[in-house]
């Protein structure tokens, strides 16, 4: 198999990943902080400045389906609310979805931050999200792996882009660039700039 074609197969396995459910985890957890913090009567003194009214340590959110089984897990460090425009930002951010008879798909990253409006979430450092393997027709498919510094991520728009270095690796080969953007809805997967990658070839059948 040529090496454009294997790098084709990648990259329309990436794009199957649909990572923009991550949000779903996101808003759940964003949602019951803005409960928690909604101040009763007038506003404090100094609530225009930007410092959190709320701060939370070892959160986790867990989603459940109808049978009570972990669909979606939202794990952090830190949580802090900030009440002027309503942004979250978590430390060590760690969301894992389980849905049944899918891959496990995880996301890292040293920190994360969701705007007031839920529209945008900002993951930044060592950012590294992981679909497990699976299978495809007949044959297995390794682990995919998305590696970069900085991701963000659109769930209305179903977009997630970075401007940094990105490396994409499966069990056959591996993709550089400088920078992508993942269309959920177009279902197309731009990689931008210094595209390289090395890929080893196709088993014989």
């Amino acid at each position: 198999m040529s090496y454009r074609s294997d790098r084709t197969r990648i990259l329309d396995r990436l794009v199957a990943w649909s990572p923009l459910a991550l949000l779903a985890g996101l808003a759940a957890l964003t949602w019951w902080l803005d409960a928690q913090v909604t101040p009763p009567g007038p506003p404090r003194d100094g609530n225009t400045r930007h410092d959190p009214d709320l701060v939370a340590e070892g959160v986790r959110a867990v989603e459940t389906n109808k049978d009570g089984q972990p669909v979606q897990t939202l794990a952090a460090d830190r949580a802090r609310h900030y009440p002027d425009d309503g942004t979250v930002e978590f430390d060590a951010p760690r969301f894992v979805m389980t849905e049944p008879d899918k891959p496990t798909f995880t996301v890292v990253a040293d920190r994360a931050r969701v705007s007031g409006d839920r529209e945008n979430a900002y993951f930044e450092g060592r950012v590294r999200a992981t679909r497990e393997a699976e299978r495809a027709g007949d044959e297995p498919a390794g682990a995919i792996t998305l590696t970069t510094e900085f991701l963000h991520v659109t769930p209305k728009q179903d977009k997630a882009q970075t401007d940094l270095p990105v490396t994409i690796e499966e069990t056959r080969g591996i993709i550089h660039a400088n920078g992508l953007v993942l269309d959920n809805q177009a279902k197309t997967l731009s990689l931008r700039g210094n595209v390289r990658g090395t890929m080893q070839p196709a088993p014989q059948k």
